[in-house]
């Protein structure tokens, strides 16, 4: 039987904090999450291939915004860094984003995995994050939740497939097939 430090002892982070650690980190809730170790090539090489469809097919949206990780403070103690996000408000000279964007993907992991299917699944739906993608390396395989009401439903899943997602006034069509070769 193991020793659970209470919450009321547990110390909580701030951004404050936060922005002094050197590495690579996430902060849920007061408590940091490290990031390491860093991505595998496979799995830059799904971001990046994500990023350059979004990209492409977001092209002439004058709204929306593709970004790979960048800090998204969702309050003064949780600041997360999603695999790829596509944001529908101007972000580009700021240090963080503020507001939740459209879409966020993750790419697991086997360090963050657990953490990606729930804790981030679940605040990502409680910031009301209409589409969530979830990316699995391993079994080279994608997940696409949408928000409809208060949960997410699975819209789609595989290997392959083309699925069409839909930003305010734009839309970007995404093939799933050509990520993991």
């Amino acid at each position: 039987m193991g020793f659970a430090l209470p919450s009321d002892y547990r110390p909580e982070h701030t951004y404050e904090d936060y922005c002094l650690w050197e590495g690579n980190w996430e902060l849920i809730d007061g408590i940091p999450h490290a990031m390491s170790p860093a991505p595998t090539a496979k799995h830059q090489r799904i971001s990046g291939r994500l990023h350059t469809q979004f990209e492409n097919e977001l092209s002439s949206c004058s709204k929306c915004e593709v970004s790979l990780p960048v800090d998204w403070k969702i309050s003064d103690n949780t600041v997360v860094q999603p695999d790829l996000f596509v944001a529908c408000f101007p972000f580009l000279d700021k240090k963080f984003i503020d507001m939740a964007p459209s879409l966020v993907i993750e790419v697991l992991s086997p360090s963050t995995r657990t953490k990606d299917l729930t804790v981030k699944r679940d605040l990502y739906l409680d910031q009301g994050v209409k589409y969530y993608v979830i990316m699995d390396p391993e079994a080279e395989e994608y997940l696409v939740l949408e928000l409809e009401g208060k949960n997410y439903s699975e819209v789609a899943k595989g290997r392959d497939g083309i699925f069409e997602f839909q930003f305010d006034d734009c839309k970007a069509n995404v093939d799933f097939s050509s990520v993991w070769v």
